[in-house]
C-alpha cells in the first residue's frame, strides 16, 4: 500500500495546470478546475456508486495536512462508517467561538451595555489563554490557571470569571460541541481545588461626615470623571445607571432625571429629583456635548468608563471605599441626620419597601418628598450642614 499513496511530487502538485483529477493515491485527488483552482478532495466507492468528499483547496489545506485527512477517511470507510456524515457530526468549536455564539444568546435579555462590557472582559483578559482552545480539550488546569491569580487578589471578579467559564462550557455541552463533562464547575470539584476565599462583605463605604471633604476636592477637579463622581454621590444612584444617561432622560422643565425601566436594577423606571447642585452639573456638561450620553468617554459615542471614577475617587481618599459604596453613605446619613421615614430614604435607592399595594399609594407623594431630602443631602454634602432636620411637608406618606 505505500507505493500506491503520495505519488505527486511537490513540484507537480505547484506546476501542474491540466483540468481534472490528478491521483495522490488511497482516493485522495488533486482537483485542478478549468481556470487553474486547485484543491483536494478524496474518493471512495460505496455499494458500487462513487462518492466524493472535498478537503479544501490547496492554499489553505498543504498537501501533508490533506493526506492527514484521507488517512482518517480511509479509516473511516474501512470501518463500513460515512467519512461525510461524520464530518458533519464532528463540528469543532474553539472556546472564543463557544462564548461569542453565547454573549449573542444572552445579549436581548441584558439590561444596558453593563452586562455585554463585563462578560466581553470577562472572556478577553481573564479568559485569555482559554481563547484559542478547542472546547472539547479544555480541561481543570487550564480553568485553574485562569483563576489562580485571581482568586484571593479579586475574589468577586475570580467568582464571576470561574461561573460564566462553567456557563460557557455548559452551552457547548448543550449545543454537544463537548461531552458532558465542565472542569469549571464548582460543586464536588473547583471547591476541593482552590483555597477559600475570604468572607464576602458589602461594598466599602466613605463615613457621611467626610462626604462634604470629598466634593470640595472632587471642585478642584477638571474632569469629566469628578463631575460624574459628584453626581453619582448626590443622586445616590448606581455607577451604570449614571454613566449610561442620556440627555433625553433629563426634563429641565420639571427638574428631573427619568431613568427608564430597561436601566434600572428592578426593572421599574425611577424618577429622580435634580437638585440645585446636579443642575450645575448638567448645565457644565450640556455646554461641552448635548447630545448622547450626559457623561461622555475618550472614544466617540461611548460613555466615560466606571474605572476612571473608581481612579477618581481612590486618588482623593485614605480610607478604603467603593463608587457604590456612597448610596451606603448617603443611607446612613438619613437615618442619623434626618427625620425621614426609612420608605422615603429607600424610595430615593430605587428600592422596594412594603408590598404592592403600599408601593402603589406612596408613588403620589414620595416624589416631591425625596426632592426635598436630595436638596437637604445636597447642601450638606456642599458643606451646609445646619439644616440637616428638616419638618417633612406633602401630605403623609
Amino acid at each position: 500500500m505505500a507505493g500506491g499513496i503520495h505519488k505527486l511530487k511537490p513540484r507537480t502538485i505547484q506546476t501542474v495546470r491540466k483540468p481534472g483529477l490528478h491521483s495522490d493515491g488511497g482516493g485522495l485527488y488533486l482537483s485542478v478546475s478549468k481556470t487553474g483552482a486547485k484543491s483536494w478532495t478524496y474518493i471512495w466507492i460505496k455499494q458500487g456508486k462513487r462518492r466524493q468528499m472535498g478537503l479544501g483547496g490547496l492554499n489553505g489545506v498543504p498537501v501533508d495536512v490533506a493526506r492527514a485527512k484521507a488517512l482518517k477517511a480511509r479509516q473511516l470507510v474501512a470501518q463500513g462508517r460515512d467519512p461525510i456524515k461524520e464530518r458533519k457530526r464532528q463540528v469543532v468549536k474553539t472556546f472564543e467561538e463557544c462564548a461569542a455564539e453565547l454573549i449573542n444568546t444572552l445579549k436581548p435579555s441584558w439590561k444596558g451595555k453593563k452586562s455585554l462590557e463585563q462578560w466581553t472582559r470577562t472572556v478577553e483578559v481573564y479568559c485569555v489563554d482559554l481563547l484559542p482552545m478547542d472546547i472539547e480539550a479544555v480541561d481543570t488546569e487550564d480553568v485553574l490557571k485562569a483563576l489562580k491569580e485571581i482568586w484571593q487578589e479579586k475574589p468577586e471578579t475570580a467568582r464571576r470569571v470561574r461561573s460564566r467559564t462553567a456557563r460557557i462550557i455548559d452551552y457547548a455541552i448543550s449545543k454537544k460541541w463537548r461531552k458532558a463533562d465542565n472542569p469549571a464547575r464548582w460543586k464536588n470539584h473547583l471547591e476541593n481545588l482552590l483555597t477559600p476565599q475570604g468572607k464576602r462583605g458589602h461594598f466599602a463605604a466613605l463615613p457621611y461626615q467626610l462626604i462634604p471633604k470629598l466634593i470640595g476636592a472632587l471642585h478642584d477637579k477638571y474632569a469629566t470623571s469628578a463631575l460624574a463622581l459628584e453626581f453619582t454621590i448626590l443622586t445616590a444612584m448606581r455607577t451604570t445607571e449614571v454613566l449610561e444617561a442620556v440627555w433625553t432622560e433629563i426634563d429641565f422643565d420639571k427638574k428631573l432625571w427619568i431613568v427608564p425601566a430597561e436601566r434600572m436594577k428592578g426593572g421599574e423606571q425611577h424618577e429622580v429629583p435634580l437638585t440645585s447642585r446636579l443642575l450645575e452639573i448638567l448645565k457644565e456638561q450640556n455646554e461641552l456635548n448635548n447630545t448622547g450620553f450626559i457623561f461622555s468617554g475618550m472614544r466617540k459615542g461611548n460613555p466615560l468608563s466606571n474605572m476612571a471614577m473608581s481612579k477618581m475617587l481612590k486618588g482623593l481618599t485614605v480610607e478604603k471605599c467603593t463608587v457604590h459604596g456612597m448610596r451606603s453613605s448617603f443611607r446612613d446619613y438619613c437615618g442619623d441626620m434626618t427625620n425621614f421615614p426609612r420608605e422615603i430614604a429607600e424610595a430615593a435607592l430605587a428600592h422596594k419597601v412594603g408590598s404592592k399595594v403600599e408601593q402603589s399609594y406612596r408613588r403620589g407623594s414620595a416624589l416631591e418628598k425625596r426632592r426635598q431630602l436630595m436638596q437637604l443631602w445636597c447642601d450638606y454634602c456642599n458643606g451646609n450642614i445646619k439644616s440637616t432636620v428638616v419638618k417633612i411637608t406633602g401630605g403623609q406618606l
